[in-house]
């Protein structure tokens, strides 16, 4: 009888705790979808507002790759930076910057202005790779992919959405000036969710600080800090011992970072990296490709790639049964999902009629999804130990690279036909897929499943 207040209140604080967890996810889920619904309304109109500054294609092309370059640095600091001061903090920053640059990139009227816009979101804008750290730290490995994938849908929905309301904006008087300042707004809004997290601070130093959060959202009955104190790391046990400021945390990841990408993950970086841009390889003139092969019209083909990001939104609700199918093989669903996307690109290249472009741009966006799902979770597993933030930073990095050269290889294969860039992209899909059956024995033996 004396247990019964004691179980009571062990119940009425997991029942808290896992409202909590469940309040958490939402959360990440609007922040994603915020994200992507402000960047889509003003990335499709740039190319639009900086040919009325007067800008060539070359000097357009170099404002835009100067985007690139500018996330090939920043991603590894912002993420190794967001391991040491915490996730909570190092999101808001990125947020409060990232808006700064698209309240400029409104008010802007020429081509320094336009330029000097883009360098803050350039460092900062790595809202979404700090959201599925935070999310990895939070999950089990197992259940991870999935709740990526449920991620990656909200944003997707956002995508879908944006490029409307950007298209109708734009009609209006000082269109772009409101689309930029509707896009300010949003991301206000997302720093604003951001300090209603229910989440405390604390350093994630070590795969094993993950809150343990179910299939039924079990509950969440330790922070981060709690975690890290529970389950002390020898890297967390030497910091107690000789704490260190977070400029040398950052500059002791930062050392450790070239022997991460020279690693065994060698192979997985490559992957990421050919992917992404054979994808933006086959984005890069795909309005342009479909006017000078069928005639159709910009505004008809943007309805076509929001309409194509929908069936890659669904792919988030369908990956928990895919990965029941795969037995949790990360491995096998993103080299058969590659194989799916080598065969679509083909058939774009190829497609004799406007219903087979439609078509192979649907599956697309599915396969293409989740295969950006599993290629996170196989980085986050093979990556052990690694803090997360620095996992993904670095491959965010991989990514910026395909944005730098995408539009030197899409400039020379265009030369050669409109469906050269994506022909390209087809290539490189092919050289990925060469390269993880080459690794079939490391992956596709066990060994780094998830478990």
């Amino acid at each position: 009888m004396q247990q019964k207040p004691e179980s009571l209140a062990e119940e009425g604080s997991s029942r808290s705790s896992a409202q909590r967890a469940r309040l958490l996810l939402s959360c990440l889920y609007l922040l994603g979808f915020l994200d992507l619904f402000g960047v889509s309304m003003v990335v499709p109109l740039l190319s639009i507002h900086i040919k009325s500054l007067g800008a060539s294609p070359t000097v357009a092309g170099i404002v835009g790759s100067s985007y690139g370059i500018l996330q090939l640095f920043s991603s590894p600091l912002v993420g190794c930076w967001s391991d040491v001061v915490g996730r909570r903090f190092s999101l808001l920053v990125c947020i409060l910057f990232s808006a700064l640059g698209y309240l400029i990139l409104g008010a802007s009227t020429n081509l320094f202005m336009f330029a000097l816009a883009r360098v803050p979101v350039g460092i900062f804008k790595h809202t979404l790779s700090i959201s599925r750290a935070l999310l990895s730290d939070l999950v089990p490995e197992k259940e991870r992919p999935l709740f990526i994938g449920q991620l990656n849908t909200a944003s997707s929905v956002g995508f879908i959405l944006g490029p409307m309301v950007g298209g109708c904006l734009i009609e209006l008087d000082g269109g772009f000036y409101l689309t930029c300042i509707l896009c300010f707004s949003v991301f206000i809004l997302n720093a604003g969710l951001v300090c209603l997290f229910p989440l405390s601070e604390g350093k994630v130093t070590s795969s094993k600080n993950m809150l343990q959060l179910h299939k039924n959202h079990a509950p969440l009955e330790k922070t981060n800090c709690e975690v890290q104190e529970a389950s002390p790391t020898p890297q967390s046990m030497v910091s107690e011992k000789t704490p260190r400021p977070p400029w040398m945390e950052v500059m002791f990841t930062l050392q450790n970072m070239k022997s991460l990408i020279f690693s065994e993950m060698w192979d997985i970086f490559l992957v990421r990296l050919l992917m992404a841009t054979a994808v933006m390889l086959y984005y890069s003139n795909f309005v342009l490709a479909l006017e000078e092969r069928f005639g159709m019209r910009p505004k008809v083909t943007s309805y076509l790639i929001s309409y194509s990001s929908v069936l890659g939104a669904l792919s988030g609700l369908v990956l928990g049964p895919v990965m029941r199918v795969y037995k949790h093989n990360c491995y096998r669903v993103l080299l058969h999902s590659s194989a799916l996307t080598f065969l679509l690109l083909l058939l774009y290249c190829m497609a004799p009629t406007v219903g087979a472009v439609v078509f192979s741009s649907m599956l697309l966006s599915f396969s293409t999804a989740i295969g950006r799902t599993c290629i996170t979770d196989l980085q986050l597993t093979a990556g052990g130990a690694q803090a997360k933030g620095t996992l993904i930073g670095v491959g965010q990095s991989v990514t910026a690279v395909g944005r730098v050269i995408t539009p030197l290889l899409s400039g020379v294969a265009q030369e050669v036909s409109p469906c050269g860039p994506p022909s390209f992209g087809a290539a490189l899909v092919f050289v990925a897929i060469f390269i993880m059956s080459l690794n079939k024995p490391r992956y596709g033996g066990g060994g780094l499943k998830s478990e």
